[in-house]
């Protein structure tokens, strides 16, 4: 069956074709994907603020985050020897170039990147391979490359500069969508468009339409595939559930599906349990579009904080470095700390990212129990 088949990124075979989506702050670290690469899907750890439990976090993020990138991709190996794990490091991160080398040199078998165009993510990775060697450390396997795209133009961009720059292209493109959660890769016109930014948007998200655009990325990555005579898969991410919307992806030309809502109510995620709750609590209503500092729209469960923050500015004690374009003087609340409270169960003071299917969680599941779902196993 087709949905059985691996997800091959050149030689890092995936056994089922699943990537666990990064999550931060917190919520996707070595438990959950050393679970989910154990399970036989491409676990995924998030580098937003990953060191936040370090004691010199608050004093020194940067430091204590590149260390924490060491420590939980490590314990993540050792729930899954042998399993296929990665990091999520957003382009509007500060100082990205060291979250980049730092993954790299921990051994990262891949780096998704969003949340900008990675026009400099090879570069950097290639700087990391290059201090390695000179340090006679032999890399057996090359980190993978990944960016997100969420439309053909930007597909086209980024091949298109890292084919001109580099003289590469990308191992795999994951393409996410306007249902996914988080920070979204779409201005709040282009959800609005896509019947994405309601809170009754199972009915009105316009699927047909954003199936094209899927379809038109696909034609992007299949022209630098022909130019360099090799193979790009693609998954797609955003809104996907259950073995249906598996289903669906695959019959759009995708080779495997990016999953992240799905895994925060598993036992073995690293959320605390009223964070998991608050999503088999919520209902459609509850699912919102909310602004980021850094201007971008997102999608989250309203809370005390939301509201809070809708009411007037919320200034911040002090500055994690987190962001490239947060003005501290400026910003409407510090991301990082109501994430960091969303980590650490303070809910109340907490913004809680979530895709658009948060609603239709019931029930805390295993890992295992979400891939055999996802794989049409049960």
């Amino acid at each position: 069956m087709g949905q059985k088949k691996p997800l091959v990124i050149g030689d890092l075979i995936v056994k089922k074709p699943v990537i666990q989506g990064g999550m931060g702050v917190g919520i996707s670290l070595h438990r959950l994907a050393g679970a989910v690469a154990k399970a036989g899907g491409l676990g995924i750890i998030s580098t937003a603020q990953i060191g936040f439990r370090e004691p010199d976090f608050k004093n020194d993020p940067l430091k204590a985050n590149l260390r924490a990138i060491g420590t939980e991709l490590k314990k993540a190996r050792e729930i899954a020897p042998g399993g296929a794990i990665g990091f999520n490091i957003m382009v509007a991160t500060k100082q990205y170039s060291q979250y980049v080398k730092a993954a790299v040199k921990a051994g990262a078998d891949i780096i998704i990147s969003g949340a900008g165009l990675p026009v400099s993510l090879p570069e950097y990775a290639a700087e990391a391979e290059h201090e390695l060697e000179a340090d006679g450390i032999v890399v057996e396997r090359k980190t993978k490359l990944a960016p997100i795209v969420s439309t053909a133009k930007s597909a086209a961009v980024i091949c298109r500069f890292w084919d001109r720059r580099y003289h590469r292209v990308p191992d795999l493109v994951v393409i996410e969508g306007p249902l996914a959660g988080g920070h979204l890769g779409f201005s709040r016109e282009q959800l609005e468009e896509y019947g994405a930014d309601t809170e009754d948007v199972e009915h009105t998200y316009k699927r047909e339409d954003y199936d094209e655009e899927v379809k038109e990325i696909l034609k992007v990555v299949k022209t630098f595939e022909e130019k360099y005579d090799t193979s790009i898969p693609v998954v797609t991410a955003g809104g996907i559930y259950d073995h249906a919307d598996v289903l669906h992806q695959l019959s759009l030309g995708a080779d495997g599906v990016q999953v992240a809502t799905r895994f925060v109510t598993t036992r073995e995620c690293d959320a605390p349990e009223c964070y998991k709750q608050a999503y088999i609590n919520a209902g459609p209503g509850d699912i919102v579009i909310t602004k980021s500092p850094v201007g971008m729209p997102g999608r989250a469960i309203v809370n005390p904080f939301l509201k809070e923050a809708a009411g007037g500015r919320i200034p911040p004690e002090r500055c994690y470095q987190c962001l490239e374009k947060c003005d501290p003087s400026s910003t409407p609340y510090c991301i990082t700390a109501a994430l960091v409270n969303a980590a650490e169960g303070d809910l109340d003071h907490a913004l809680l990212f979530c895709g658009s299917n948060a609603c239709r969680a019931e029930k805390i599941e295993t890992v295992e129990e979400v891939m055999a779902d996802l794989m049409g196993e049960r």
